[in-house]
């Protein structure tokens, strides 16, 4: 997991104005590409927009571990969160004009469709261990193994949600694509 993260991300480190000393034209220009952005271009991609749609935070990373979805869960509570899981069939995880109404003339100011889904039990209050979650994860799989699920983290004081990542994509989903088929270039 580490060495796909490693791969996906570019760290350019921005070097202090002192340092650049331009001799003429070339140098100058040279000066604005500098800390080897040249050499790093290729680690750029383009995103192929047809069968990769994205969720929630990590959902461009392959699919977490248990001990990743623990030490998600572990950050959520350490945060005052409380943890929740969510749940929607693939017809209406995403929005579409097909299967959800929407608001008309110029009311739709901060309105978002499709934000909120089933809810799997209630939200986890008083949740101190990630173990917990992921056999929630368990349960909500084996009862709906064709749905989307998303983990959430609930601010209570707030009443607001914080995070949402998703931790269950069906097996026959098609709507994405692996990590090395992601980009076209």
């Amino acid at each position: 997991m580490a060495s796909t993260i490693a791969a996906s991300s570019v760290v350019i480190a921005p070097r202090a104005a002192a340092s650049f000393k331009p001799a003429g034209k070339t140098a100058a220009r040279a000066s604005i590409v500098n800390n080897r952005v040249a050499a790093k271009t290729n680690a750029f991609q383009v995103w192929n927009p047809i069968d990769n749609k994205f969720f929630e935070t990590f959902s461009y990373l392959p699919p977490l571990s248990e001990e990743e979805i623990i030490k998600q869960v572990d950050y959520i509570v350490r945060n005052g969160y409380t943890p929740c899981l969510e749940f929607s069939s693939p017809e209406t995880a995403y929005v579409k004009s097909t299967n959800t109404g929407r608001m008309s003339g110029g009311v739709t100011c901060n309105y978002f469709d499709n934000r909120y889904w089933s809810m799997w039990k209630l939200p986890m209050f008083g949740c101190t261990d990630g173990a917990q979650v992921v056999t929630e994860i368990k349960a909500c799989t084996k009862a709906f193994p064709d749905a989307y699920i998303r983990l959430v983290a609930f601010d209570n004081v707030k009443q607001v949600q914080c995070s949402l990542l998703l931790v269950h994509r069906p097996t026959g989903a098609k709507d994405h694509q692996s990590p090395e088929k992601r980009s076209v270039a």
